[in-house]
């Protein structure tokens, strides 16, 4: 098992040609890479300071839940945004995030050849799950937790940490049957650093379009990567067919009355037909 080398990142990120993703800190263990960053934040780390660590004790995702980080396996990194943004606008950054790590996902499933049960069947997609969820293959590969720190109607700092499943080859119990990593699809030789390079490219690039132009610029790939897209859902309460994201960032659900809703935050569940 092979400790996270941030000096390799390091390099990387020069190959790349990358600005953001620093200052950049990488721990042995930590006990969430987003209270590394938001302390930093706090005491002023500057738009695209990094921190990663290789095994997290307290990681966690949406609403609280823990995040599997053992040690050795996979990628947990957070990053310090300062968006020149209103309070009101900055919620929908969360959906910029999870196709800045699903592009990158993208382009290193890309190569692979098609599979499926016979040996022929269709290439793993790659797919966005309104608000957070990176899927590939209707699998949870990377989740995005975005915290925002607000002072009235200013944003102050925007912390996204990203947990993506690398080199893990099985899952807890309650994992096993919905999540996968990249190793189990086929991409086993990718260095760890690399990744993180390339993630951290992904998200500062994405930031600043996100700035420019909120969500307009990502509207055709989110369309795309729509993973809810056409399932009944339910979620706060709404319970209908989803029907795409709207400029907002909400989810649009189209109820049995014909009456299409925006929801702004919730938990989805997929209803099995």
């Amino acid at each position: 098992m092979r400790r996270l080398d941030g000096e390799a990142i390091e390099r990387e990120l020069s190959r790349l040609g990358a600005s953001f993703g620093r200052p950049l800190a990488v721990a042995a263990e930590t006990a969430s890479t987003n209270d590394d960053a938001r302390s930093a934040a706090a005491a002023g780390a500057p738009h695209g300071a990094a921190f990663l660590a290789d095994a997290q004790t307290q990681g966690r995702g949406r609403g609280g839940r823990s995040w599997h980080s053992p040690p050795g396996e996979n990628l947990y990194l957070s990053v310090v945004l300062r968006p020149s943004l209103p309070a009101s606008r900055v919620a929908p950054i969360a959906l910029v995030m999870g196709l800045a790590v699903a592009s990158v996902i993208e382009r290193r499933l890309a190569p692979l050849p098609s599979r499926g049960a016979s040996g022929g069947g269709s290439a793993v997609e790659v797919r966005l799950k309104w608000p957070n969820d990176v899927l590939a293959g209707g699998r949870k590969l990377a989740g995005i937790l975005v915290e925002a720190q607000l002072r009235g109607e200013s944003v102050s700092s925007v912390i996204v940490g990203v947990g993506l499943n690398v080199h893990a080859s099985s899952f807890p119990p309650d994992l096993s049957a919905r999540a996968t990593s990249l190793a189990m699809l086929g991409i086993a030789d990718v260095p760890r650093e690399r990744l993180a390079a390339e993630l951290l490219q992904a998200i500062g690039d994405a930031a600043a379009r996100f700035e420019a132009g909120e969500l307009a610029p990502f509207a055709e790939d989110l369309a795309r990567m729509d993973w809810l897209r056409g399932r009944r859902v339910e979620v706060g309460g709404v319970v209908g067919v989803a029907a795409g994201i709207d400029p907002e960032g909400h989810l649009l659900v189209r109820g049995a009355d014909g009456i299409l809703r925006a929801v702004a935050a919730g938990e989805v569940s997929v209803i099995s037909s």
